[in-house]
């Protein structure tokens, strides 16, 4: 099967790009006929996944908090649909945003980046922001399992600046420190590191320091904002230049939007692919 970083690098090689994100808001399952109940939220992920799957996407990203407002039967639903994933061969994406410290930080690993767990995903985002450091538990469980994670740098929504475009002590940004340290994680990793970052395809530019350090990231790129929130392909190719090859691009909403009908999400799917496939140019 590979190490994530080597699946995924495949995927992007043979220009899958897109990253189909599943986000079970009650208003889309609404859109779909469906009452908000873990069942339903079973029965929406896997459709998109296999949706995704025959559409050609190279990943599916669960928004765990969604699966999660229905408790322990959420929780089950989100299984269920990593499951599918699994058997479908799809690459998958926990969309978690953990960050803490010591043995809680372990824990999270444990759950999500553990050999055997149920809510295991290929990769996982995490939240750097109590120290890079403090992530040291989840990255040194992805390396041993073969999985990966993005750690958020530069998101799209307006708050996150705040702490993100901070200025540090050094000079650099916040932000701008966390694309380094990846940079330096992935050092010396062939073809690719299975360690990226998160960067909103809304934030309009990336400060210089982050401009230069891209290129040379060794990693993927998880860029979120395409389609609802307002980002669009050629925002991409601006934002990331000749970094755009390791582009993975994530659009949920309007992906879904398509539903219910499975035939129309995969042409959905298709079509957001060719619409990213100048990234690999």
């Amino acid at each position: 099967m590979g190490t994530f970083a080597e699946r995924l690098h495949a995927k992007l090689t043979a220009g899958a790009r897109l990253c189909v994100g599943i986000d079970p808001h009650p208003s889309v399952l609404a859109d779909w006929g469906l009452a908000d109940t873990p069942d339903n939220l079973a029965f929406f992920g896997r459709g998109l996944v296999e949706a995704a799957v025959a559409g050609g996407a190279a990943a599916v990203k669960p928004q765990s908090a969604l699966f999660e407002r229905h408790g322990s039967g959420g929780i089950g639903a989100l299984e269920e649909v990593l499951a599918a994933a699994r058997r479908a061969g799809a690459l998958t994406i926990l969309d978690v945003k953990r960050g803490d410290i010591g043995s809680t930080m372990a824990g999270y690993a444990q759950a999500y980046l553990s050999d055997g767990s149920p809510l295991a995903a290929d990769a996982v985002t995490l939240s750097p922001y109590l120290g890079f450091g403090s992530l040291r538990p989840a990255l040194e469980a992805a390396a041993a399992s073969g999985r990966g994670a993005f750690v958020l740098a530069f998101t799209s929504n307006p708050e996150g600046a705040q702490v993100q475009r901070a200025v540090t002590a050094g000079g650099p940004q916040v932000g701008e420190t966390i694309v380094q340290a990846v940079s330096q994680a992935n050092a010396g990793a062939w073809p690719m590191g299975g360690l990226g970052v998160v960067i909103g395809a809304t934030i309009g530019s990336l400060p210089p320091l982050a401009a230069q350090l891209i290129p040379r990231l060794g990693g993927p790129i998880l860029a979120p904002g395409l389609g609802v929130q307002g980002g669009r392909a050629a925002d991409l190719g601006r934002l990331f230049g000749p970094a755009r090859r390791l582009v993975l691009a994530a659009e949920a909403r309007a992906i879904a939007g398509a539903g219910p009908d499975l035939g129309r999400v995969a042409a959905a799917v298709r079509q957001a692919t060719a619409n990213l496939a100048f990234l690999g140019i």
